[in-house]
């Protein structure tokens, strides 16, 4: 039998698709809560463990009570487990951190974790690069390259290096957002430590690389270009990050660096905006979404944009959605497709194939997205 920990941090994510920028901490969680989000991390954990029922009779799953993997792994076919104590309904980093620890001291072959980067880090403080480690990606943010491309890839990877001893592991980094970077007008990430994975860079994500300077002048061509294919009447849906930025600049209006903004005949009409939002401008208007390519990583939806929600592009359609991005991002992809995680499986699966990325003025590539 194979031992495999299971923990899920069931608010992981949940500022997503109101418009926060994470969920970490009480305050961010509340205002969440109070802003109608939904948990959706453990539907990710469903949706990886799902992956393993092939080989439930030769594996033993140890997780921590109710939310924090026992529900998870029961809805997922299993019968776990289950040590730890928690207060149900108030779990904090704490629980995080000492059930990876109990985990351990298990003995468990693999820890599976289901979160973001606050999530990772909490890994990372409690057992350091003393066991092997993936993460299934639930977090609002997910810049650290511990944590498997999607939930269900969570779940193969994690069968593969179960079942064969030879499959290898490697380093990956835990990162964090930098504050002061935001605060300057950049996204970028800072190392926080490292977490042993499994080596599988197919379906692994690496961590995400920040824009580098030379990037500018590309950022300004497509700007231009894109602004003056812009159509009066239409919604346009603007995604996050400073390639997004650069054609608020152009318009001369106002971004939300980090959220999603609506503009409609080149003005600003609503800033960082809930799914919610969305869904009530797109009662009114035809729209397109302008999301950009996360460098190193190459996901265009479900990182950090997570208001562009299924219902939202099932409305827009996805023949509106424009992929901007300069040639060194692409370049930064080394032939890797761009990734969607929307969190609805046969959505991504829709909107796989190749698709028409700007990368200056009235320049574009073709570029494949999903496996």
């Amino acid at each position: 039998m194979k031992k495999l920990g299971l923990i899920v941090n069931p608010v992981a994510g949940m500022g997503g698709r109101v418009g926060l920028k994470g969920s970490d901490g009480p305050e961010a969680l509340a205002r969440a809560q109070e802003l109608g989000a939904v948990p959706e991390s453990p539907t990710r954990a469903v949706e990886a463990l799902k992956m393993l029922l092939p080989i439930s009779d030769r594996l033993q799953i140890i997780t921590f009570p109710n939310e924090m993997g026992e529900e998870e792994a029961a809805q997922a076919g299993f019968r776990p487990i289950v040590i730890g104590k928690i207060v149900s309904g108030a779990t904090t980093p704490n629980d995080t951190r000492a059930s990876a620890l109990e985990m351990k001291n298990a003995g468990t072959d693999l820890l599976l974790f289901c979160g973001g980067d606050g999530t990772a880090k909490d890994i990372h403080d409690a057992i350091g690069r003393s066991m092997t480690v993936l993460g299934i990606p639930a977090g609002v943010k997910i810049h650290s390259g511990v944590y498997a491309t999607t939930p269900r890839d969570a779940g193969r990877v994690a069968r593969r290096l179960l079942e064969d001893e030879s499959v290898g592991v490697r380093d990956a980094e835990v990162m964090d957002i930098d504050e002061d970077a935001v605060r300057r007008g950049h996204i970028a990430a800072r190392l926080h430590g490292y977490l042993r994975v499994p080596d599988d860079q197919n379906h692994v994500q690496t961590a995400k690389s920040g824009s580098a300077p030379s990037e500018g002048e590309a950022l300004r061509s497509i700007a231009v270009g894109l602004v003056e294919e812009m159509q009066d009447g239409r919604l346009y849906i603007m995604g996050p990050g400073t390639t997004v930025g650069a054609v608020m600049d152009e318009l001369g209006t106002p971004n939300t660096l980090l959220g999603v903004d609506v503009v409609q005949n080149k003005k600003s009409i609503a800033s960082d905006v809930t799914e919610s939002d969305l869904l009530r401008l797109l009662e009114r208007s035809r729209a397109t979404i302008i999301v950009t390519v996360i460098g190193g990583q190459g996901y265009i939806l479900g990182r950090g944009n997570q208001q562009i929600s299924p219902s939202v592009l099932r409305k827009v359609g996805g023949e509106q959605i424009v992929v901007i991005a300069p040639p060194q991002k692409l370049a930064s992809l080394s032939g890797r497709p761009l990734l969607v995680d929307t969190g609805d499986p046969l959505l991504d699966e829709t909107l796989s194939g190749y698709r028409k990325v700007m990368t200056g003025y009235r320049q574009y590539a073709m570029h494949r997205v999903g496996d």
